[in-house]
């Protein structure tokens, strides 16, 4: 595995996403009536924080859950997510990997791309779909949803969240610029701020991002073998053909 992007932002990345999974929880749970339980089970692969795993095991009741995630920092409050509840922790196997080393059943019921397809050069996103077309049971589903920008631009800074625990005020901001004819650098900034407004901690940490319009993402979707249907929040359902 490559090394951690997450190592100095992972103490933050639960708290300031879990506005945005409440956002994610319908539309994703409506893809995941596609699950086929039976075939195997749902993968979440970059599962962070274990936020999706939650949705996935409420949503299908029935499915055991493999969580692929490479960040120690992530995976340490995934496996606490998963240890403190007694359904997730008879249910989920965490995996301590990345896309390029997961070690994946032959046969899956349904696979979960959530807020990480964009870590992926195009070569490898394209071996990703195709590896995981071959091991979806016919019917079930690859669920991906697209974060801007759709194409190489500059992104002016602004503030994405703010999270108040306590009398501190954890926010997360950002800007992009183009870094190549296919990605951006995104310059994350993570603040903690006292009751009077002062910065008390500030990380600051780049991550290349490959941008995908959804034109492009249906394109390949299709190239690789899915039908395909776009939700809310943008969320695709790519349909392993029977």
């Amino acid at each position: 595995m490559e090394a951690d992007p997450y190592a100095e932002s992972g103490e933050y990345l639960d708290l300031l996403s879990q506005g945005a999974w409440q956002a994610l929880r319908v539309p994703i749970g409506k893809a995941l009536r596609h699950v086929v339980p039976a075939a195997g089970p749902i993968v979440d692969v970059g599962a962070g924080s274990g936020l999706g795993v939650v949705v996935a095991a409420e949503a299908v009741a029935d499915a055991d859950i493999v969580a692929v995630e490479p960040s120690p920092v992530l995976r340490a409050v995934l496996l606490a997510r998963v240890a403190g509840a007694e359904d997730l922790r008879r249910r989920v196997t965490v995996q301590a990997a990345d896309v390029a080393s997961m070690r994946l059943p032959a046969g899956v019921g349904g696979v979960m791309a959530i807020n990480m397809i964009g870590h992926l050069p195009p070569t490898r996103r394209a071996a990703f779909f195709a590896d995981v077309r071959k091991r979806l049971a016919p019917g079930a589903p690859l669920i991906v949803n697209l974060q801007p920008p759709a194409e190489v631009t500059t992104v002016p800074q602004s503030e994405f969240v703010s999270v108040v625990v306590g009398d501190r005020s954890y926010t997360g901001s950002g800007a992009a610029r183009p870094a190549g004819e296919d990605s951006v650098t995104w310059t994350m900034t993570y603040r903690v701020l006292t009751g009077q407004g002062a910065v008390e901690r500030e990380v600051v940490v780049n991550y290349p991002w490959y941008v995908l319009s959804r034109q492009r993402l249906l394109d390949e979707l299709a190239g690789a073998g899915f039908t395909t249907s776009v939700g809310e929040m943008d969320v695709v359902t790519a349909i392993s053909p029977g």
